[in-house]
């Protein structure tokens, strides 16, 4: 039996983080599918194995434990599968850094569709893109990154903040080749980080079976075929 369960729609998006956690842990789940979430979400609160609003949401079986909000999953994980920087410092700043990455990929979704992504909107979002991309690249440059070798908060192996991190970035310039040129010029010391974890095999492994689950796809919808149409992807 797989070690979890997770609940996330048919796409990469916000799930791919928990992904990415789990498969840089070493650690199997199943996906619990698109219809066991409408039905969950669909019904009663009472009857969720935690409240949520909607996905991603993940069961650990073992402990008998159900997490649901990206953030708070992500810093489950990295709590109980010692991912987690040692001071009370840098915890708090991976768990910053997840906060950050959750942000970007609400605002790369403009909230989730509330609106369309057109040419002039795209425009005046590139300046604050790039603001985005510099606080990894600064944060980094503090801890003793380079453009060839570290990790993100100076630790001696990849944790949590590196995995969010190459996930968040990985997924969006594979997908736009428009966004991996703004950090390559914006952040390259963060691109050069983005590419040696999104290099480990498990990961490869992982973005394969993305690829191979769904596609092309990023978040899915009319938000994603706004984006595609000003990027030209």
């Amino acid at each position: 039996m797989s070690d979890y369960e997770l609940y996330y729609w048919s796409a990469p998006f916000r799930g791919q983080f928990v992904r990415a956690v789990l498969a840089h842990a070493g650690r199997s789940w199943t996906e619990a599918g698109d219809a066991a979430i409408a039905k969950l979400m669909g019904g009663p609160v009472k009857d969720m194995p935690v409240p949520f609003m909607g996905p991603p949401m993940l069961i650990d079986r073992e402990a008998d434990v159900a997490i649901a909000q990206m953030p708070a999953v992500i810093l489950y994980l990295g709590e109980t599968l010692d991912l987690l920087p040692a001071t009370p410092a840098l915890r708090a700043l991976t768990l910053k850094i997840v906060n950050d990455a959750n942000d970007v990929i609400d605002e790369i979704t403009l909230d989730g569709g509330r609106e369309m992504w057109t040419e002039k909107r795209w425009r005046e979002f590139v300046p604050r893109l790039r603001k985005w991309m510099s606080f990894w690249e600064e944060t980094g440059r503090r801890h003793g990154l380079a453009a060839d070798a570290g990790f993100l908060l100076g630790g001696a192996a990849p944790g949590v903040a590196d995995v969010v991190t190459a996930t968040l970035w990985s997924s969006l310039t594979e997908r736009f080749d428009a966004i991996g040129a703004i950090l390559d010029e914006a952040a390259p010391m963060t691109a050069a980080l983005v590419r040696r974890v999104a290099a480990l095999p498990p990961l490869v492994e992982l973005a394969a079976k993305a690829r191979e689950d769904y596609g092309e796809t990023y978040c899915g919808g009319q938000i994603e075929a706004s984006l595609r149409e000003v990027l030209g992807a």
